[in-house]
């Protein structure tokens, strides 16, 4: 992402940061401005919304926290474990078999409040450079949080609350999609559709590529797109993902990088949150509501 001319990053970097204020200002005189008049329940989860970006605010601004999400089978947690040099099972920490995340910390000194507001308990964590001399790679990494999320299609009720709970808390997520299953009504209904204002904090990996032919390959790729632009996902990021093979690995980590170095994911996803809680607001409230509350969260 280039500075626009006269721009530096720290400027667009602050202007992010007061847009950001003034839109959670916004939304809390929409939720005060609503009491008595619309649903406490929709007043509640935009009230939730305002306190959860605030505290991502607040929290550290030099971490990017990214989630891995995908369905059981997906090989989302071998894309983790590429993505951080490690196999953490030789290293002693836990995988997510229970209801829990696995979280590793590029640089973690200042990541220790924000794993703790994630909920990621210490024996779940890996703090990738006290393991390993630092590398260009580890350098270019400083500052992501990188979460192995529970499968979103577990039977068990606890790991879809988990991922529930932590698609909304990560400043960007990946969502890893099966080449068999990447159609799953339970991802599209779920999630994608309803995170369809989210685009500029999500994309998309069709993993483990290597299972399929070059034509069957290019047919899926073809056919996940049409269904992310179906939920309102149109042009997000969409790569071709092999562990075993290593298509698109340096693809997703230079995509990582590039937001890393921006360091405007955690902005966006609270514009983004705020922007669809506000027009949730305003939809119920009507439509001369709508253009009030939208001035208001815009600032």
């Amino acid at each position: 992402m280039e500075a626009a001319e006269g721009s530096s990053p720290d400027s667009r970097s602050d202007r992010s940061a007061d847009a950001a204020t003034a839109g959670l200002e916004g939304l809390r005189e929409a939720v005060s401005a609503g009491a008595g008049r619309l649903p406490d329940a929709e007043l509640v989860a935009a009230s939730d919304v305002v306190e959860r970006a605030r505290e991502r605010l607040r929290l550290s601004g030099a971490h990017t926290v990214v989630a891995l999400a995908g369905a059981t089978g997906s090989g989302k947690s071998s894309l983790f474990n590429s993505l951080i040099g490690l196999d953490l099972a030789a290293v002693g920490v836990k995988r997510p078999t229970t209801s829990w995340a696995t979280a590793c910390a590029w640089d973690p000194g200042g990541a220790t409040e924000l794993l703790e507001w994630l909920g990621v308990p210490a024996r779940h964590q890996v703090s990738r450079l006290s393991m390993l001399d630092a590398t260009r790679e580890d350098a270019e990494l400083q500052g992501l949080v990188l979460l192995d999320l529970p499968d979103h299609d577990s039977t068990e009720v606890a790991h879809h609350l988990e991922v529930d709970r932590l698609v909304l808390y990560a400043d960007l997520v990946v969502w890893v999609l099966d080449p068999q299953k990447y159609a799953d009504a339970a991802l599209h209904d779920r999630y994608l559709r309803r995170l369809s204002g989210h685009g500029d904090v999500m994309f998309a990996v069709l993993n483990q590529v290597d299972r399929l032919t070059d034509a069957d390959r290019d047919i899926a790729l073809v056919d996940a797109r049409r269904l992310l632009d179906d939920d309102g996902l149109a042009g997000i990021p969409l790569l071709a993902t092999s562990v075993v093979r290593g298509d698109g690995l340096v693809d997703l980590r230079r995509v990582l990088v590039d937001r890393l170095h921006a360091k405007e994911a955690a902005r966006a996803r609270v514009g983004a949150d705020v922007s669809a809680a506000a027009a949730r607001l305003a939809a119920l409230a009507g439509t001369e509501a709508a253009a009030g509350t939208d001035a208001a969260v815009a600032g």
